[in-house]
């Protein structure tokens, strides 16, 4: 009698959670559908159906792609490609530096490590915007400026990414990597061989955080690689609002198309994401 009273009361409660979950999910993602459905509609309808909000704001009554097309095959698709390629190579060199460097400061005993820990929680503690405009300084004078290279450098170090991955390795059982060292294998071995095989949930959840980190970034790319041939999307959308006027329906046609990507790779990766160090092969 005490379970079944202890099942509905479950039962209640969650059926209460759900009715406050799903208003505030929809209240969240309408800003988003609106977009969606606003750049699959003829410039004119656009705000047209905006107020008294209808049935007709979230269901267009015409729907063309010519948004879509245009946006694709004008400067916004270079744009668009030009992230994708900043974004990977950031993310594959990004996430060997910060592992190899993770790895360091979670197992290799050397001076100053400690400091050296330190001195990364807090410089990724400090706002990028906050050096942003010297550093963009001294990349031009380096040559840097309007170059993948100028794009990509500054997201390669990132401490977040580092201070993640650390903790996860200074989880993984010590007797895994002594029992290493006996059978020969040298510090890059037992990274190689133990510690990388293991952390493959930690290291899909660095990777995603490299990948936000430089696909949403928009004031270095706009100090840096203001040319068009070098443009990222996210600088490339603010093009769509000029002095004579602002095309709506093509800014949220690559708004769409520029969270489209994002959206994608979480939800493919979300169950690695989530997974932890709960196979780490030993425990102790």
């Amino acid at each position: 009698m005490a379970s079944e009273t202890l099942n509905e009361r479950s039962r209640r409660t969650g059926r209460r959670a759900l009715f406050l979950a799903v208003p505030i999910a929809l209240l969240s993602i309408a800003p988003l559908v609106w977009a969606l459905i606003s750049s699959l509609r003829p410039g004119e309808d656009i705000f047209r159906f905006l107020y008294p909000i209808s049935w007709e704001t979230f269901i267009p009554s015409r729907i063309t792609f010519d948004n879509f097309t245009t946006v694709l095959t004008g400067p916004f698709g270079m744009a668009l490609w030009n992230s994708v390629f900043v974004t990977a190579v950031s993310v594959v060199v990004g996430l060997a530096l910060a592992s190899l460097a993770a790895f360091a400061l979670a197992c290799m005993d050397f001076p100053g490590r400690s400091f050296i820990f330190a001195f990364l929680v807090i410089c990724f503690l400090v706002p990028f915007e906050a050096i942003a405009i010297p550093l963009s300084t001294t990349f031009r004078d380096l040559g840097l400026a309007n170059t993948y290279t100028g794009l990509i450098l500054p997201a390669l170090g990132n401490g977040l990414a580092i201070f993640l991955l650390r903790q996860f390795f200074m989880g993984v059982p010590s007797s895994l990597a002594e029992a290493a060292r006996m059978d020969g294998l040298g510090w890059f071995g037992i990274f190689w061989r133990i510690y990388l095989p293991l952390s493959k949930g930690p290291m899909i959840g660095a990777g995603l955080i490299l990948f936000v980190f430089q696909w949403q970034s928009f004031l270095w790319p706009l100090l840096i690689a203001p040319a068009p041939d070098v443009r990222l999307a996210p600088v490339a959308i603010a093009d769509f609002a000029q002095e004579t006027g602002v095309n709506y329906g093509q800014m949220f046609a690559a708004a769409i198309l520029t969270a489209a990507i994002p959206l994608l790779l979480v939800l493919f990766f979300q169950r690695h994401f989530s997974g932890s160090n709960a196979n780490s092969g030993s425990k102790e």
